[in-house]
């Protein structure tokens, strides 16, 4: 019996999508322009902004990994039975989409602040709460991108062509 899967595969191509811009998305500011405009642009038009960019790319990363959450959730709802890589696919979607809630409720937000209220990083008090905060946005940031990671393997491998018989 042949079955369509027309839905399943728009919701993949959609997810995946949102993986692919969520993904490089913190590679291209974090790896990339973060430190050109750190190191390039004066103190504290840098921190400026990369502050504006980086609370801009949260709202978009939050947008990203609500799409990928819904399409797993949806998963559950197409399939008769959920698969143990299944299940870890999904964990993985969850995992990645709340380390980017909470850099983009959490940990962004205070870093606004500390940076509005004329903090240096590693100057005085404020700039060492700012190092802290600035630490954990990195910390974050490179567990979500190996969750990210082993997102997009497990929903390859999990997604593999299956010989199917029919009766």
């Amino acid at each position: 019996m042949k079955t369509d899967h027309t839905l399943e595969r728009s919701s993949n191509a959609v997810a995946l999508l949102a993986w692919g811009t969520w993904f490089g998305g913190l590679v291209a500011l974090g790896a990339i322009s973060a430190p050109l405009v750190f190191r390039n642009v004066p103190a504290p038009y840098s921190a400026d902004a990369m502050t504006l960019v980086f609370r801009r790319f949260d709202l978009f990363a939050m947008a990203c990994a609500a799409i990928v959450v819904g399409r797993e959730l949806a998963s559950v709802l197409m399939r008769p039975r959920i698969q143990r890589i299944d299940a870890a696919r999904m964990g993985a979607a969850l995992i990645a989409g709340a380390l980017a809630v909470v850099e983009g409720v959490c940990i962004a937000p205070e870093i606004a602040e500390l940076h509005h209220a004329g903090a240096v990083r590693n100057v005085g008090e404020l700039g060492m709460r700012l190092e802290a905060y600035h630490a954990r946005a990195e910390s974050v940031s490179k567990v979500e991108l190996f969750v990210l990671v082993a997102y997009v393997v497990l929903f390859v491998f999990s997604s593999s062509p299956r010989i199917v018989r029919d009766p």
